[in-house]
């Protein structure tokens, strides 16, 4: 067996907190830059209601093709800023605090506890954590991407302000219940999947095969946690929307989601799935391959092993 081998098969110690933060960080930017449009044109499906008429989107192709078309290519980058602003942060607490309940839980329920289950809980406790950073960032980032606010907000800045002074600071934790639910299904079956996939793929024998490992398992889990969650991010999105002075539709996670199945109907549930599945998917892939790499570049070069 090579020294390659040996390494991947002995168990690594967890990375100081630091260092996973850090790692989380490249990781959760180098998905964002790479995968963002996608983004955009996920929340433009899940704020259209039926078909949107005229100017509704029909497919991926034709909403990319509209928004180049009437509001110029930049705007498929609008609203990148909040999220450029907390993904180093949110990417990194997703893998910290991972890494840090693993521990915990693992203190609690001991090292034979099932692996899958335990990926599961710490995924969702890892969710949890994370949603509570992310919810004012996600706010500002939804109503910057509304094509009905294009005149509204001149940038991030602009849009923050606006919001506090007229709807209150609070108002940047509207959908934070919906938020806890998209996060925790998200992570819980994110890093869930991780562990059955890993488990069912032999371990690789050189660097890129081991690469190749976890962008396929990162990719499954990824497309794999987008179908679960993809229910609570629409309601979500409809949640965050909605600013104050408007008759609020959506105001509680599992009500909103009654009303669009009831209104719209089941496929509703699911609305802008595809380009959040190209994205996370993908991105999933981007993200357990860049902190694997990174956090291996840390041990190698940074830090010195017992």
């Amino acid at each position: 067996m090579s020294t390659a081998v040996k390494e991947q098969s002995a168990p690594l110690k967890p990375l100081p907190f630091q260092w996973q933060f850090l790692a989380g960080a490249v990781a959760g930017v180098s998905e964002i830059l790479t995968m963002y449009p996608l983004d955009v044109v996920k929340t433009r499906f899940q704020l259209q209601v039926g078909t949107g008429g005229a100017d509704g989107y029909s497919s991926i192709g034709d909403c990319f093709k509209k928004i180049i078309k009437n509001e110029g290519f930049g705007t498929l980058y609008r609203g990148i800023i909040p999220p450029i602003m907390v993904e180093a942060p949110k990417r990194a607490t997703k893998f910290a605090a991972n890494e840090q309940y693993t521990i915990l839980y693992r203190n609690v329920l001991g090292d034979d506890f099932n692996k899958q289950a335990l990926s599961v809980m710490t995924g969702v406790s890892a969710g949890i954590t994370e949603a509570f950073l992310v919810v004012p960032f996600e706010l500002v980032k939804i109503r910057l991407q509304d094509k009905g606010n294009a005149g509204k907000y001149t940038g991030t800045v602009d849009a923050l302000s606006k919001i506090v002074r007229s709807e209150g600071p609070l108002a940047l934790f509207n959908g934070l219940e919906a938020t806890l639910w998209r996060h925790a299904t998200w992570n819980g079956g994110y890093f869930g999947c991780i562990q059955g996939v890993k488990s069912a793929i032999p371990e690789a024998e050189t660097k890129n095969g081991n690469i190749a490992r976890n962008f396929v398992a990162g990719a499954i889990g990824g497309t794999f946690a987008t179908m679960l969650n993809t229910p609570f991010d629409v309601v979500k999105t409809r949640i965050q929307n909605q600013s104050k002075g408007v008759v609020k539709k959506y105001n509680w996670t599992l009500p909103g989601i009654a009303i669009v199945y009831r209104e719209e109907g089941f496929r509703a549930l699911y609305k802008g799935f595809v380009p959040k599945c190209l994205r996370l998917g993908p991105g999933g892939g981007i993200l357990l391959v860049v902190f694997d790499t990174v956090s291996t570049l840390i041990r190698k070069h940074i830090l010195v092993e017992a």
